[in-house]
């Protein structure tokens, strides 16, 4: 927007940021008279007046907004009033389609102001208009299903401004071959692509590029990041001021995005693409690609052989901890699949000048050699290593075990201001464990309760007669409380388990016996399993981590939470065990430092599903007596809302009888 254009068109432009967001904020003001539900509150004002302030003087702002403060318009109003091109990351798609497609079409109309957006997926949303073409036209067989979806992606193609697959309604979640469709940064071939001007990723860069407000997931945030130096790879374009919101959930994503990953699903994807570009492109020089074609099958079967001895020699957890002892019995094979990855560059060197897509071919080969080999050797400390086993697949990863330096350098240090938000982000009533976690030196501070009256609108309910976690009767005890919870406020309720075992479990011990529709985590997916928990009077959903955060069911449609244990991150997780073992390296207590911080945010995000309204009400349950018979239980207690704590069922009952409920 032209910022200077607007200073000589209203008298109030010509003051400070941060007086044109108090006055927007104010009673009276410019959102009271065009948002019929706004109303004016204390501490939306005070977050909005300190978004405006480090707008104008730089530097980093903590703003913790509890629930009901209206966070999202506290960001908002001065990120469009600042007249800067503005980065806003989210946690949640739901966020980004909110903020995109409700809340900027109001404030536009509100503050009279003129501005412009772009929404931003990861490139894997998104067809790739070069590589769509050769599979339509390529002689791949298929099934009839997939065919159809195929002219149907075809059909659409032609008509699309956006490229974006969630345009296709019918179009599965799992879509067999969409990854070899879509436009990843490990396919493209950037500008030498023959589509380059076409593609819908060049179309969303140019877009961004032009727009004030970019909004974007903290994954393409981080993703973006990591391939900043890569010639294709990134997309969002330069932004000097962010607001990260869901700021609680970065650590954990910058994680996945910093580290390396090799698995079986990456060398399928590299023979085949390698098979397709060699048939396609040189079946006029047969002879040519000899060598590549022995080169694939050497990689094909030595990928087999190596991934079938992990299966056999290395340990047979879902998630295991990797060192050099324990890769041992397989690393002759991996030395043989890398040093054959590395030759394949080689290899197809004198036959790059037949396609963009063969010139690729070669970098992700030796990419994918040199990965193989740093996890392999397993020997930066500043990283952990693991194997972790999903579905079908086998990943061997290499995970940064602190991200702190990685965020500061790639995200904080390139902006003159962001702002980091979120309804959990202090811990005993301080920022310092997110300083530590998040590579913040120097940053101003807002803390803001919650709007709601949790002390009228809830009860928290702790049995006094529930066992340790790791006694044998802790889930039979647990499902006859979650039975006994359910029957008083007649189902309409979350339950929430800390693993799939405790889920699994409970659901055998109540599902003849609850007379409530209950809804499991697994047996749909998670869209699907929200939409039937609105529409299904009286229901109940047992889930897991997915369930925690994100998710929004106003009303009595949700009257109860439960949570069946606090939720620590297993101690034997890869990258818990790794951040203990740094901790204490450095002298610090890993439980209280680490664990226990990172539960009692986790625990604030499961218990705010309940209360997101000020007509909502209801009970919050935690059945794990630790809260009351350890020492640091007193940590959780003092970080919950002011919710009136009872033992006993009756007290719930008369909570529910007083409400109405």
């Amino acid at each position: 927007m032209d910022s200077a254009q607007q200073d000589t068109e209203s008298p109030i432009l010509a003051s400070s940021l941060p007086e044109r967001v108090e006055a927007a904020f104010a009673e009276g003001g410019a959102l009271s008279q065009a948002l019929p539900a706004f109303e004016a509150r204390d501490s939306q004002r005070e977050m909005a007046v300190g978004v405006a302030e480090i707008f104008e003087s730089g530097g980093v702002l903590l703003a913790e907004a509890g629930t009901g403060i209206g966070k999202t318009l506290a960001y908002l109003v001065p990120a469009i009033l600042s007249g800067h091109r503005v980065l806003l990351s989210t946690g949640t798609k739901q966020l980004q389609d909110q903020i995109y497609y409700k809340d900027l079409p109001a404030l536009r109309e509100a503050l009279d102001a003129r501005f412009t957006a772009t929404y931003m997926k990861g490139r894997g949303n998104y067809l790739c208009l070069h590589r769509f073409d050769a599979y339509h036209n390529g002689d791949e067989a298929r099934t009839p299903t997939d065919q159809g979806y195929v002219e149907d992606i075809a059909e659409w193609a032609r008509q699309t401004e956006t490229g974006d697959r969630t345009e296709i309604e019918d179009l599965p979640d799992d879509l067999p071959f969409w990854g070899e469709i879509s436009a990843t940064s490990e396919n493209c071939v950037g500008t030498d692509c023959p589509q380059y001007d076409e593609c819908f990723v060049t179309r969303m860069r140019r877009q961004a590029a032009e727009a004030d407000l970019v909004i974007v997931n903290h994954h393409l945030l981080c993703a973006d990041a990591a391939v900043r130096q890569s010639a294709y790879g990134e997309v969002i374009p330069a932004c000097h001021y962010a607001v990260i919101d869901e700021a609680h959930q970065l650590e954990d994503v910058a994680t996945q995005y910093f580290g390396v990953s090799i698995s079986t699903y990456r060398l399928e994807r590299l023979v085949g693409d390698a098979t397709r570009y060699l048939d396609r492109d040189v079946a006029k020089t047969p002879d040519a690609a000899d060598h590549a074609r022995a080169d694939l099958d050497r990689i094909e079967r030595l990928s087999v052989l190596f991934f079938g001895a992990v299966q056999r020699h290395l340990p047979a957890a879902d998630r295991t901890r990797l060192d050099a002892d324990i890769l041992a019995p397989v690393m002759e094979l991996g030395r043989r699949l890398s040093s054959a990855l590395r030759a394949l560059e080689d290899t197809v060197a004198p036959l790059t000048d037949h396609s963009e897509d063969l010139r690729s071919l070669g970098r992700r080969a030796r990419e994918l050699g040199d990965q193989l080999d740093f996890v392999l050797d397993a020997a930066d400390i500043g990283f952990v290593y693991f194997l972790e086993r999903r579905g079908r697949g086998v990943f061997l990863r290499a995970s940064p075990v602190d991200v702190s330096s990685i965020i500061r350098e790639l995200l904080l240090e390139r902006m003159n201001a962001t702002v980091l938000t979120s309804a959990t982000l202090a811990v005993d009533e301080s920022f310092d464990y997110q300083r530590s976690r998040l590579g913040i030196l120097d940053a101003a501070e807002i803390r803001l309760t919650s709007e709601f009256d949790y002390a009228d609108q809830t009860v928290l309910y702790l049995p006094s007669d529930m066992p340790e976690p790791r006694a044998p009767d802790f889930t039979r005890a647990a499902a006859d409380h979650i039975t006994t919870l359910l029957e008083a406020t007649r189902g309409r309720a979350f339950v929430l388990f800390t693993s799939y075992a405790n889920l699994r479990h409970v659901h055998q011990l109540i599902a003849t016996s609850s007379r409530f529709p209950l809804l499991v985590q697994g047996t749909a997916p998670r869209s699907v399993l929200l939409r039937n928990f609105r529409a299904t009077p009286n229901a109940v959903l047992l889930a897991t981590s997915s369930f925690w955060q994100g998710v929004d069911v106003a009303g009595d449609t949700l009257s109860c939470v439960i949570i069946d244990k606090l939720p620590f991150t297993p101690p034997g997780d890869p990258i818990t065990a790794a951040r203990m073992d740094a901790i204490a390296r450095d002298g610090g207590s890993p439980f209280s430092d680490y664990q226990v911080p990172l539960a009692i945010l986790t625990l604030l995000q499961g218990i705010g599903r309940l209360i997101r309204h000020r007509q909502d009400r209801g009970v919050l349950s935690i059945l794990d007596p630790r809260m009351l018979t350890k020492a640091y239980g007193r940590r959780f207690l003092a970080s919950l809302p002011p919710s009136p704590i009872v033992r006993d069922i009756g007290d719930v009952q008369e909570f529910l009888s007083r409400k109405g409920m």
